[in-house]
């Protein structure tokens, strides 16, 4: 048995039909008539012949793929973005070919170099750990959308992300509704959306009148970050921790829990970002939810806006978060 792939001529020969017609028909050519189409399609079924994206390419100038850069597969608030910007792109018929860095610049570059040689017509960035001038040159090379960082800003570059200035006041507020005024911050570490959260932090303390209690603790984005940051900030004896991300707050009931407290009947904790746990209702974190499904769909937009219509002024959207409030946070105790 042959092991050869089957070929447009072949089936032309099958369908009774010239290559041309069949190339026009394969391509959704509105000139084939439909007879001729069911005609071709069953040949081609019939025949097990698949179309060679890279010779037609080639042949069209256009891939219809684009790429998306992802700064951790492991993030489920990645997860999240990347299932509605799929969506998106193939109801506009555009393939997506995913790469990650793993947080490395130097890796995220090469992965861009080898997302670029396939001929990707568009970029997508979903977080990225990239200077401002590499940003620049590839973005004049390729339509390109950062999703999450609004922090650089590029001619020719659009940006998605969410105001984590005023998600983490709308933490503060809450908080401060429930009868908190000991309200500790557990930060995220050094990155520009952590430092966006702490800045929202600082700015809602003071506009709340609560200045000289605002403590910041330094910690991280992960659970343990969470848990060591908690430990740190239980000798202040808050009523309430905000944390920067929801696994650092998992880490902090942890902590919270293991020094004999209650969560919330003696510490509120509520976190930032709003993933999908999956069913897991022993959680039960009250959360700064972003619209991550939004952030998806309009990355799309506007990757596929500048695709169609190259050149022209960025944009830089910004999306409202919410709290969705669950069983983690509660009012103030009555003790001191």
């Amino acid at each position: 048995m042959s092991l050869q792939r089957p070929t447009i001529h072949d089936v032309a020969s099958r369908a009774g039909m010239s290559k041309s017609l069949v190339s026009l028909a394969l391509s959704g050519s509105p000139k084939v008539s439909e007879s001729s189409r069911r005609r071709i399609l069953r040949a081609a079924s019939e025949l097990g012949y698949r179309r060679n994206a890279a010779a037609r390419s080639l042949a069209v100038n256009r891939s219809r793929t684009i790429g998306v850069l992802v700064l951790d597969l492991h993030n489920p608030v990645f997860a999240e973005i990347l299932d509605a910007l799929q969506a998106e792109v193939r109801q506009h018929s555009f393939s997506m070919m995913l790469v990650s860095g793993g947080a490395d610049a130097a890796l995220e570059k090469t992965e861009i170099g080898t997302l670029q040689e396939f001929q990707i017509e568009g970029l997508i960035l979903i977080s990225h750990q990239l200077p401002a001038e590499f940003l620049g040159q590839v973005a004049s090379e390729v339509p390109t959308v950062t999703v999450t960082r609004s922090d650089i800003s590029v001619a020719g570059m659009d940006t998605v992300s969410n105001d984590d200035v005023a998600g983490a006041g709308l933490a503060v507020d809450h908080l401060v509704s429930l009868g908190h005024t000991r309200i500790t911050h557990l930060d995220g570490g050094d990155n520009p959306v952590s430092h966006l959260r702490a800045q929202g932090y600082r700015e809602a303390m003071a506009r709340h009148g609560l200045k000289s209690h605002t403590t910041q603790v330094s910690g991280g984005l992960s659970d343990q970050a969470g848990y060591v940051a908690a430990k740190k900030a239980l000798g202040s004896s808050p009523t309430a921790l905000f944390v920067a991300n929801d696994f650092s707050a998992m880490g902090a009931i942890a902590a919270v829990e293991e020094a004999g407290l209650d969560v919330p009947g003696d510490i509120s904790i509520i976190g930032y970002d709003g993933i999908s746990l999956g069913g897991l209702r022993s959680v039960n974190l009250t959360s700064v939810a972003q619209p991550l499904a939004e952030l998806g769909r309009l990355a799309a937009t506007r990757l596929l806006e500048r695709i169609e219509t190259p050149g022209g002024k960025a944009h830089h959207d910004h999306v409202a978060s919410e709290v969705i409030v669950r069983g983690t946070t509660g009012p103030a105790p009555a003790h001191p």
